[in-house]
């Protein structure tokens, strides 16, 4: 692949592709790649070798898992593209890649409307300010229609979604674009290369349509500025500069969103969009500053200059075995040349950069620096990861990242071979560099090994990059929920262990007390004996018994938890007693003493809050209610509504599942432990029997 150097911040585009699943991105992606000459044939994600769908995943599955950078070399230009994933599993990546582009293509099927993901992406766009170009994609299809598609858009996004291209035909019968602002047709060989040939007039029967959505278009344009609404007003049109001028400084301050057309597929509208790229989105020199924070939180804004700080946004790591990690930088602020040692400001050290390069999918090409408003790639740091920021170590700054929502599922992960108890955690913590929702770790209470993220495919795609790239294979369980046992009232208890077998014997003797203790109590032991019924030396050993037996559980093999022992009296023996002896004593001790004390079951209580609108909520509250859940009130946020309910942790082991099928994908949800509570009788027996079956399979 050919490197490509760029001198100048307003020679570059950085522009992220997102949308709902299924609106053709990679396709679109790949379309522009084969029109800027990058490849020599147009790659289909159906054949599984587009240049952004790199991962074996991707190419197996069909579709995008992870961004992906890629550059298209366009009438002396740099248009940095970003694909990113459509599916709402993998929005982190979508927002990755919006946070280090200067505006946002959002990519619309021109069948389907607005859908899900639309919502999402341009809700986050709108939170960080990202200038938007909505683009409509496969228009070729049949039951495309720009009309309808356009209402439904200003419907949904409002009247400052503008058309600056109008299609011409319809359906099978599309095959070119008519330019509002320049006032010019191009039409398209299909399948060809996705150059274009200018026709001489625009088409007679779209003249009515161009002039009037034209004349809307200028007419908004001025109204974006004083000084061109003056001029608007005594001519009553604008002149051709200040209408590209001021439709340019419109899109960058998100005053309107241009409204684009294509069939990626069959390269008809690409030319037609990367030109739209240079003239009207805006370059890193062109967009509003980059928010970042001083190390002592002071806000700072970063301008693309060249010649200013050195700041670097790394925002995304891809990670393979057989070439490594590689980093993926968005220079903000300053130039980055190659082999240099820049400051990490999270891990306060210096970080040694190697060869930089400018990435096609992950095929890197070298180059001797990256500009402010450039992106590219450098392999092998060490102590740098995704959201970072490495800049000069006397200015040391934080570049504004995103955040990255809790995992809504986890699983309990096994391996297949015991050999690969270790090799596990290895390949977890690289995918983990890999992908900010991936989690992994052994839970302290049950021991298990779990793997969270956004959802059951999102965790089965990591298992797949586990076996492929290193070659671990393991099973998914249900993680297990964290129990307690407790008791109810308090009961004496009486250990005596006895043991005769000839030559030195075993004997000890205690009498303990157990008292409720309030929820969080968790254990303590009080020493009461008087005297020398049992000495000083032994007592410790009589905690520890109960210690031993308490962990292990009374009713169903889960911690005892919430409770006092109190040591009141014993027997022992100058010859036959041990430490070993009161241990035992103590247990049978606790044992005697919980069968008397009303034993139950405790289950962790989550606090759970979902965000959804209007029309689900009576669903999700019903729902919620059938898990046992209780309200604890709705409020209204950002025309969203927020549902919070506690509700027991074992009722919310699928939950992620069952809120994408009865929201299709419109809802989120977020929970965090609040407290333990008694469990209903009836579902206590259930747990009873299920550990008893349990320990029964074991010791078989």
């Amino acid at each position: 692949m050919q490197a490509m150097q760029v001198e100048s911040p307003d020679k570059i585009r950085n522009v992220a592709v997102a949308g709902h699943n299924d609106t053709g991105m990679t396709t679109l992606v790949s379309a522009l790649l084969y029109a800027g000459g990058v490849t020599t044939r147009m790659h289909r994600v159906e054949d599984g070798n587009t240049i952004t769908d790199f991962d074996p995943e991707e190419a197996e599955r069909g579709i995008s898992i992870g961004l992906a950078p890629c550059f298209v070399p366009w009438r002396n230009h740099k248009v940095n593209l970003i694909d990113c994933p459509g599916y709402g599993i993998f929005f982190t990546e979508a927002k990755q890649g919006m946070r280090a582009a200067d505006s946002l293509l959002l990519c619309i099927n021109s069948v389907a409307g607005v859908e899900v993901n639309t919502e999402r992406v341009w809700k986050f766009a709108e939170e960080i300010n990202l200038p938007v170009m909505i683009h409509l994609t496969k228009m070729d299809r049949e039951r495309a229609d720009f009309q309808r598609t356009l209402d439904g858009l200003q419907k949904t996004f409002g009247r400052l979604v503008l058309p600056v291209q109008v299609p011409i035909g319809r359906e099978l019968g599309f095959e070119g674009v008519v330019d509002l602002v320049r006032q010019k047709a191009w039409k398209f060989t299909k399948d060809g290369n996705g150059k274009a040939e200018p026709l001489a007039d625009i088409p007679a029967d779209l003249a009515e349509q161009v002039a009037a959505l034209r004349s809307q278009l200028v007419e908004t344009v001025a109204e974006t500025d004083d000084m061109l609404m003056e001029g608007f007003f005594e001519s009553g049109t604008l002149s051709q500069e200040d209408l590209e001028k001021g439709l340019r400084q419109a899109v960058a301050r998100r005053q309107i969103f241009p409204l684009t057309v294509s069939s990626g597929s069959h390269g008809i509208g690409t030319a037609a969009l990367l030109d739209s790229f240079l003239e009207i989105l805006p370059s890193p020199a062109d967009r509003l500053p980059f928010p970042a924070h001083t190390v002592g939180g002071e806000a700072v804004e970063l301008i693309a200059d060249p010649a200013g700080p050195l700041a670097i946004l790394v925002f995304k790591t891809l990670s393979d075995p057989f070439t490594g990690k590689i980093s993926l930088l968005r220079v903000v602020s300053g130039t980055l040349p190659t082999d240099t040692a820049e400051y990490n400001s999270r891990s306060e050290e210096m970080e040694k950069m190697g060869h930089l390069m400018v990435l096609q999918g992950k095929q890197g090409a070298h180059v001797p620096k990256l500009i402010a408003g450039d992106i590219g790639g450098v392999a092998k740091l060490k102590q740098t990861v995704t959201g970072d920021t490495l800049c000069a170590r006397d200015r040391p700054l934080k570049v504004d990242w995103i955040k990255v929502l809790e995992p809504a599922m986890a699983f309990a992960v096994e391996p297949k071979s015991k050999g690969d108890e270790e090799k596990i955690g290895e390949a977890l913590h690289r995918l983990m560099d890999e992908d900010l929702d991936l989690h992994a770790g052994r839970d302290p209470e049950t021991h298990e090994h779990l793997i969270s993220g956004t959802g059951q495919e999102h965790i089965e795609i990591a298992v797949a990059k586990l076996k492929r790239r290193y070659h671990v294979e393991v099973i998914l369980h249900q993680p297990k929920v964290p129990y307690r046992e407790t008791i109810l009232k308090p009961a004496d208890g009486h250990g005596r262990h006895k043991k005769q077998t000839g030559g030195r014997g075993q004997f000890a003797d205690c009498k303990i007390k157990i008292e409720p203790l309030p929820r969080g109590g968790d254990f303590t032991f009080a020493d009461e004996i008087f005297g020398g019924a049992i000495p000083n030396n032994y007592r410790p050993a009589v905690e520890k018994g109960i210690q031993d037996a308490r962990r292990r559980g009374y009713l169903a093999g889960y911690p005892v938890v919430d409770f006092k022992v109190r040591l009141l009296d014993g027997q022992f023996h100058d010859v036959d007693s041990s430490e070993m002896a009161f241990k035992i004593a103590g247990s049978l001790a606790f044992k005697d003493a919980m069968a008397k004390a009303a034993p139950t079951i405790l289950e962790p209580i989550m606090k759970v809050e979902v965000h959804t609108s209007e029309e689900f909520t009576g669903d999700i509250m019903g729902d919620l209610s059938h898990r046992r859940g209780r309200p604890q009130g709705m409020d209204s946020v950002n025309g969203s509504q927020v549902i919070k309910a506690t509700v027991p942790m074992s009722e919310m082991l699928e939950y992620a599942r069952v809120l994408r099928a009865m929201t299709q994908g419109r809802s989120t949800f977020h929970m965090e432990f609040s407290h333990y509570e008694e469990v209903p009788k009836p579902v206590q027996e259930k747990i009873v029997a299920n550990a008893k079956k349990h320990h029964e399979e074991e010791h078989e």
